[in-house]
Protein backbone atom coordinates (compact mmCIF):
# COMPACT_ATOMS: atom_id res chain seq x y z
CA UNK A 1 0.00 0.00 0.00
CA UNK A 2 1.37 3.36 -0.99
CA UNK A 3 1.26 6.42 1.77
CA UNK A 4 1.60 9.78 0.04
CA UNK A 5 3.65 12.60 2.51
CA UNK A 6 5.34 15.50 2.06
CA UNK A 7 7.67 16.97 4.38
CA UNK A 8 6.73 20.35 3.40
CA UNK A 9 2.89 19.60 4.53
CA UNK A 10 4.76 21.29 7.82
CA UNK A 11 4.09 24.68 7.26
CA UNK A 12 4.78 27.52 9.63
CA UNK A 13 1.88 28.73 10.57
CA UNK A 14 2.84 30.62 13.87
CA UNK A 15 1.07 30.03 16.86
CA UNK A 16 -1.82 28.20 15.85
CA UNK A 17 -4.14 25.32 17.06
CA UNK A 18 -3.69 23.74 13.45
CA UNK A 19 -0.22 21.58 14.63
CA UNK A 20 1.13 21.15 11.09
CA UNK A 21 4.08 18.74 12.70
CA UNK A 22 1.93 15.99 13.22
CA UNK A 23 2.25 15.15 9.35
CA UNK A 24 5.87 14.25 10.13
CA UNK A 25 5.40 12.85 13.79
CA UNK A 26 3.41 10.36 12.24
CA UNK A 27 5.84 9.23 9.53
CA UNK A 28 8.32 9.37 11.81
CA UNK A 29 6.34 6.72 14.14
CA UNK A 30 5.05 4.31 11.20
CA UNK A 31 8.56 4.12 9.90
CA UNK A 32 9.49 3.90 13.96
CA UNK A 33 7.45 0.87 14.38
CA UNK A 34 8.16 -0.95 11.01
CA UNK A 35 4.82 -0.60 9.75
CA UNK A 36 6.17 1.34 6.73
CA UNK A 37 9.59 1.96 4.95
CA UNK A 38 10.98 4.91 2.84
CA UNK A 39 9.85 3.05 -0.56
CA UNK A 40 6.24 2.59 0.37
CA UNK A 41 6.25 6.75 0.31
CA UNK A 42 5.10 8.92 -2.53
CA UNK A 43 6.45 12.47 -2.65
CA UNK A 44 4.08 14.25 -4.81
CA UNK A 45 4.55 17.83 -6.41
CA UNK A 46 2.48 20.79 -6.08
CA UNK A 47 -1.01 20.33 -7.91
CA UNK A 48 -1.02 22.27 -11.25
CA UNK A 49 -3.12 24.72 -11.30
CA UNK A 50 -5.42 24.09 -13.88
CA UNK A 51 -6.45 21.45 -11.81
CA UNK A 52 -7.09 23.03 -8.63
CA UNK A 53 -9.48 25.05 -11.47
CA UNK A 54 -11.64 22.23 -11.92
CA UNK A 55 -13.19 23.54 -8.64
CA UNK A 56 -12.19 26.55 -7.77
CA UNK A 57 -13.04 30.03 -9.39
CA UNK A 58 -10.68 31.93 -11.31
CA UNK A 59 -10.52 35.11 -9.34
CA UNK A 60 -9.88 33.29 -5.72
CA UNK A 61 -6.88 31.29 -7.40
CA UNK A 62 -5.68 34.24 -8.72
CA UNK A 63 -5.54 35.92 -4.99
CA UNK A 64 -4.01 32.91 -3.24
CA UNK A 65 -1.39 32.01 -5.69
CA UNK A 66 -0.44 36.25 -5.45
CA UNK A 67 -1.06 36.18 -2.04
CA UNK A 68 -3.31 38.93 -1.85
CA UNK A 69 -5.96 39.36 1.05
CA UNK A 70 -9.18 39.93 -0.19
CA UNK A 71 -12.90 38.47 0.90
CA UNK A 72 -11.90 35.04 -0.51
CA UNK A 73 -8.79 34.89 1.31
CA UNK A 74 -9.34 35.74 4.62
CA UNK A 75 -11.98 33.49 5.89
CA UNK A 76 -9.06 30.85 6.00
CA UNK A 77 -8.00 31.88 9.20
CA UNK A 78 -4.78 31.34 8.35
CA UNK A 79 -1.55 33.57 7.33
CA UNK A 80 -1.09 33.96 3.40
CA UNK A 81 2.35 33.01 2.95
CA UNK A 82 4.33 31.37 -0.50
CA UNK A 83 5.24 28.61 1.73
CA UNK A 84 1.68 27.66 3.07
CA UNK A 85 0.07 28.05 -0.22
CA UNK A 86 2.78 25.77 -1.71
CA UNK A 87 2.25 23.16 1.36
CA UNK A 88 -1.92 23.44 0.30
CA UNK A 89 -1.25 22.98 -3.18
CA UNK A 90 1.01 19.85 -2.02
CA UNK A 91 -1.58 18.41 -0.08
CA UNK A 92 -4.00 18.86 -3.21
CA UNK A 93 -2.08 16.69 -5.54
CA UNK A 94 -1.32 14.80 -2.37
CA UNK A 95 -4.94 13.89 -2.56
CA UNK A 96 -5.03 13.07 -6.22
CA UNK A 97 -1.83 10.55 -6.16
CA UNK A 98 -3.83 9.25 -3.06
CA UNK A 99 -7.13 8.72 -5.09
CA UNK A 100 -5.27 7.26 -8.27
CA UNK A 101 -3.59 4.96 -5.70
CA UNK A 102 -6.68 3.82 -4.55
CA UNK A 103 -8.16 3.26 -8.01
CA UNK A 104 -5.29 1.05 -8.60
CA UNK A 105 -4.48 -0.53 -5.39
CA UNK A 106 -7.84 -0.55 -3.80
CA UNK A 107 -6.77 1.15 -0.62
CA UNK A 108 -4.08 4.05 -0.18
CA UNK A 109 -3.78 6.36 2.63
CA UNK A 110 -2.84 10.29 2.54
CA UNK A 111 -0.79 11.58 5.83
CA UNK A 112 -2.63 15.16 4.95
CA UNK A 113 -5.54 16.64 2.89
CA UNK A 114 -9.20 16.33 4.16
CA UNK A 115 -9.58 20.34 3.75
CA UNK A 116 -13.17 20.40 3.01
CA UNK A 117 -14.31 23.76 4.09
CA UNK A 118 -12.36 25.42 1.37
CA UNK A 119 -15.50 26.72 -1.07
CA UNK A 120 -15.31 27.04 -4.48
CA UNK A 121 -14.85 30.91 -4.70
CA UNK A 122 -13.25 31.29 -1.01
CA UNK A 123 -11.24 29.54 1.80
CA UNK A 124 -12.55 29.00 5.49
CA UNK A 125 -11.79 27.19 8.32
CA UNK A 126 -7.71 26.51 7.52
CA UNK A 127 -8.55 25.11 4.25
CA UNK A 128 -7.68 27.25 1.10
CA UNK A 129 -7.76 24.42 -1.02
CA UNK A 130 -10.58 21.76 -1.07
CA UNK A 131 -8.20 18.77 -1.93
CA UNK A 132 -10.87 15.94 -1.74
CA UNK A 133 -13.07 17.59 -4.41
CA UNK A 134 -10.13 18.79 -6.87
CA UNK A 135 -9.20 14.91 -6.57
CA UNK A 136 -12.85 13.70 -7.30
CA UNK A 137 -13.14 16.06 -10.30
CA UNK A 138 -9.82 14.68 -11.53
CA UNK A 139 -10.39 11.53 -11.16
CA UNK A 140 -14.01 12.00 -13.67
CA UNK A 141 -11.65 13.77 -16.13
CA UNK A 142 -8.88 11.31 -16.09
CA UNK A 143 -12.22 8.98 -17.05
CA UNK A 144 -10.96 6.67 -14.06
CA UNK A 145 -14.55 6.88 -12.49
CA UNK A 146 -17.58 8.39 -13.25
CA UNK A 147 -19.63 8.47 -9.44
CA UNK A 148 -17.63 9.00 -6.09
CA UNK A 149 -18.51 9.24 -2.93
CA UNK A 150 -17.24 11.52 0.08
CA UNK A 151 -17.66 9.81 3.42
CA UNK A 152 -16.50 12.74 6.24
CA UNK A 153 -15.99 11.73 9.75
CA UNK A 154 -14.17 15.53 10.05
CA UNK A 155 -15.91 16.75 13.92
CA UNK A 156 -17.00 19.70 11.53
CA UNK A 157 -19.69 19.53 8.62
CA UNK A 158 -17.75 19.54 5.32
CA UNK A 159 -19.61 22.33 4.36
CA UNK A 160 -17.30 23.61 1.37
CA UNK A 161 -17.55 19.66 -0.16
CA UNK A 162 -21.50 20.11 0.09
CA UNK A 163 -21.47 23.36 -1.42
CA UNK A 164 -19.37 21.89 -4.22
CA UNK A 165 -21.16 19.06 -5.03
CA UNK A 166 -24.87 19.95 -4.34
CA UNK A 167 -26.86 19.53 -7.50
CA UNK A 168 -24.12 17.02 -8.76
CA UNK A 169 -25.33 13.33 -9.33
CA UNK A 170 -22.19 12.07 -9.54
CA UNK A 171 -20.84 12.32 -5.99
CA UNK A 172 -22.70 11.39 -3.02
CA UNK A 173 -21.62 13.34 0.37
CA UNK A 174 -21.56 12.39 3.51
CA UNK A 175 -21.21 14.11 7.04
CA UNK A 176 -21.57 13.05 10.39
CA UNK A 177 -19.82 15.88 12.53
CA UNK A 178 -20.71 17.52 16.27
CA UNK A 179 -23.93 19.72 15.11
CA UNK A 180 -23.94 22.32 17.52
CA UNK A 181 -20.36 24.08 16.10
CA UNK A 182 -18.80 25.97 13.28
CA UNK A 183 -19.54 25.87 10.19
CA UNK A 184 -22.88 27.18 9.23
CA UNK A 185 -24.37 24.20 7.57
CA UNK A 186 -24.41 23.49 3.78
CA UNK A 187 -26.31 20.64 2.79
CA UNK A 188 -24.69 17.35 2.29
CA UNK A 189 -26.92 14.79 0.54
CA UNK A 190 -26.91 13.24 3.85
CA UNK A 191 -25.84 14.97 7.06
CA UNK A 192 -25.77 13.51 10.83
CA UNK A 193 -25.81 16.10 13.30
CA UNK A 194 -24.88 14.94 16.33
CA UNK A 195 -25.60 16.20 19.95
CA UNK A 196 -22.67 17.59 22.08
CA UNK A 197 -21.21 14.67 24.50
CA UNK A 198 -21.91 11.93 21.89
CA UNK A 199 -19.31 9.44 22.80
CA UNK A 200 -18.28 5.70 21.16
CA UNK A 201 -21.41 3.69 20.98
CA UNK A 202 -24.24 6.42 19.52
CA UNK A 203 -21.48 7.50 17.24
CA UNK A 204 -20.61 4.19 15.97
CA UNK A 205 -23.92 2.31 16.13
CA UNK A 206 -25.69 6.04 13.76
CA UNK A 207 -22.38 5.12 11.34
CA UNK A 208 -22.40 1.75 10.83
CA UNK A 209 -25.83 1.18 9.38
CA UNK A 210 -25.39 5.00 7.09
CA UNK A 211 -21.93 3.82 5.77
CA UNK A 212 -23.50 0.55 4.13
CA UNK A 213 -26.42 1.86 3.03
CA UNK A 214 -24.21 4.22 1.24
CA UNK A 215 -21.80 1.86 -0.66
CA UNK A 216 -24.91 -0.41 -1.03
CA UNK A 217 -27.52 2.12 -3.00
CA UNK A 218 -25.29 4.52 -4.21
CA UNK A 219 -22.74 2.06 -5.70
CA UNK A 220 -19.59 4.58 -6.06
CA UNK A 221 -16.23 3.57 -7.88
CA UNK A 222 -14.25 5.48 -5.61
CA UNK A 223 -15.11 6.34 -1.64
CA UNK A 224 -12.79 9.66 -0.54
CA UNK A 225 -12.84 9.08 3.58
CA UNK A 226 -12.03 11.94 5.78
CA UNK A 227 -10.71 10.20 8.93
CA UNK A 228 -10.85 13.24 10.98
CA UNK A 229 -9.09 13.23 14.85
CA UNK A 230 -10.97 15.65 16.17
CA UNK A 231 -14.10 14.03 17.73
CA UNK A 232 -11.53 12.68 20.03
CA UNK A 233 -12.79 13.48 23.55
CA UNK A 234 -9.91 15.85 24.37
CA UNK A 235 -9.59 17.68 21.40
CA UNK A 236 -9.75 21.91 22.10
CA UNK A 237 -11.90 22.35 19.29
CA UNK A 238 -14.82 19.96 20.19
CA UNK A 239 -17.48 18.50 22.05
CA UNK A 240 -17.59 15.06 20.89
CA UNK A 241 -16.43 12.19 23.35
CA UNK A 242 -14.84 9.35 21.33
CA UNK A 243 -12.02 7.27 22.62
CA UNK A 244 -9.19 6.47 20.64
CA UNK A 245 -10.48 3.10 20.20
CA UNK A 246 -14.01 4.17 19.24
CA UNK A 247 -12.49 6.36 16.51
CA UNK A 248 -10.01 3.10 15.29
CA UNK A 249 -13.76 1.31 15.34
CA UNK A 250 -14.80 4.29 13.68
CA UNK A 251 -12.03 3.76 10.75
CA UNK A 252 -12.89 -0.10 10.65
CA UNK A 253 -16.00 0.36 9.74
CA UNK A 254 -15.63 2.39 6.92
CA UNK A 255 -12.44 0.79 5.76
CA UNK A 256 -13.87 -2.80 6.07
CA UNK A 257 -17.08 -1.72 4.13
CA UNK A 258 -15.08 -0.31 1.14
CA UNK A 259 -12.99 -3.72 0.81
CA UNK A 260 -16.07 -5.85 1.27
CA UNK A 261 -17.75 -3.99 -1.38
CA UNK A 262 -14.28 -3.82 -2.99
CA UNK A 263 -15.05 0.02 -3.50
CA UNK A 264 -11.47 2.04 -3.67
CA UNK A 265 -10.72 4.12 -1.02
CA UNK A 266 -8.61 7.46 -0.69
CA UNK A 267 -7.96 8.19 2.98
CA UNK A 268 -7.17 11.63 4.17
CA UNK A 269 -6.49 12.68 7.39
CA UNK A 270 -8.71 15.83 7.81
CA UNK A 271 -8.39 17.74 11.23
CA UNK A 272 -7.15 17.17 14.43
CA UNK A 273 -6.48 19.47 17.31
CA UNK A 274 -6.04 17.52 20.94
CA UNK A 275 -4.03 19.39 23.35
CA UNK A 276 -1.38 17.49 23.43
CA UNK A 277 -0.43 16.29 20.24
CA UNK A 278 1.00 13.10 20.86
CA UNK A 279 -3.17 12.07 20.58
CA UNK A 280 -3.69 13.33 17.68
CA UNK A 281 -0.59 11.65 15.96
CA UNK A 282 -2.04 8.29 18.03
CA UNK A 283 -5.75 8.74 16.09
CA UNK A 284 -3.76 9.27 12.75
CA UNK A 285 -1.00 6.41 13.54
CA UNK A 286 -4.36 4.04 14.82
CA UNK A 287 -5.94 5.15 10.88
CA UNK A 288 -2.95 3.70 8.89
CA UNK A 289 -2.70 0.73 11.16
CA UNK A 290 -6.70 0.04 9.97
CA UNK A 291 -5.58 0.71 6.19
CA UNK A 292 -2.25 -1.46 6.38
CA UNK A 293 -4.28 -4.17 8.17
CA UNK A 294 -6.73 -4.16 5.58
CA UNK A 295 -4.77 -3.66 2.47
CA UNK A 296 -3.04 -6.45 4.02
CA UNK A 297 -6.03 -8.83 3.78
CA UNK A 298 -7.28 -7.51 0.51
CA UNK A 299 -3.52 -8.59 -1.23
CA UNK A 300 -4.03 -12.37 0.55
Amino acid sequence: MKIVYSDKYEADFGPHVFATEKYRLLKERLLKENLATEADFINPEPANVKDVLLVHTKSYVDDMVNLRWSQRTVRSELPLTQEIIHAYLLHTQGTILTCQQAIQDVISVHLGGGFHHAFADHGEGFCYINDVAVGIKKMQALSLISQAAVIDCDLHQGNGTAKIFQGDASVFTFSIHQEHLYPIKEESDWDIGLDDGAGDKEYLQILEPAVDKILTEQKPELVVYLAGADPFQLDQLGQLRLTKQGLKQRDQIVIQACQQKKIPVAVTLAGGYAYEVKDTVDIHFNTCQVCLAVNKTTNQ
